[in-house]
């Protein structure tokens, strides 16, 4: 099982960014992806997961209304549109995949991890 982020990127404040995480391994097409974040000095946070239908996104409270997760059913593929860019988002972005239908916020829930890709918004 690999996980591939790619996207990450310099921007400036205001600005946007799309990543995308590629999972390889066909047999997880009907579980739950998420991204989380770290940033330097920080704990690990939740930025958003969607189920497998790409419905039933969550977000955490720091990225909500301005971050859109997405993914077409049942593809192993998930997005995450970020727009209004802050430089509190600064940071690592990883992917993850959980082996359940419904998405969490919890990073301990996830079982496979991306490399992740990083983000610097600058001001």
């Amino acid at each position: 099982v690999q996980l591939q982020a790619f996207g990450g990127g310099q921007v400036q404040t205001g600005g946007f960014l799309r990543l995308s995480c590629t999972l390889t391994a066909r047999t997880f097409s009907t579980y739950a992806m998420g991204w989380f974040r770290q940033a330097p000095g920080k704990e690990r946070e939740f930025v958003a997961a969607i189920r497998y239908t790409g419905r039933t996104p969550i977000y955490g409270d720091g990225v909500r209304g301005r971050f859109t997760i997405s993914r077409d059913s049942g593809e192993n593929t998930v997005h995450l549109q970020m727009n209004s860019l802050d430089p509190e988002d600064t940071a690592v972005y990883y992917c993850a995949v959980v082996r359940t239908t419904v998405p969490t916020a919890h990073a301990s829930n996830y079982d496979y991890w991306g490399q992740g890709t990083l983000v610097t918004v600058s001001s």
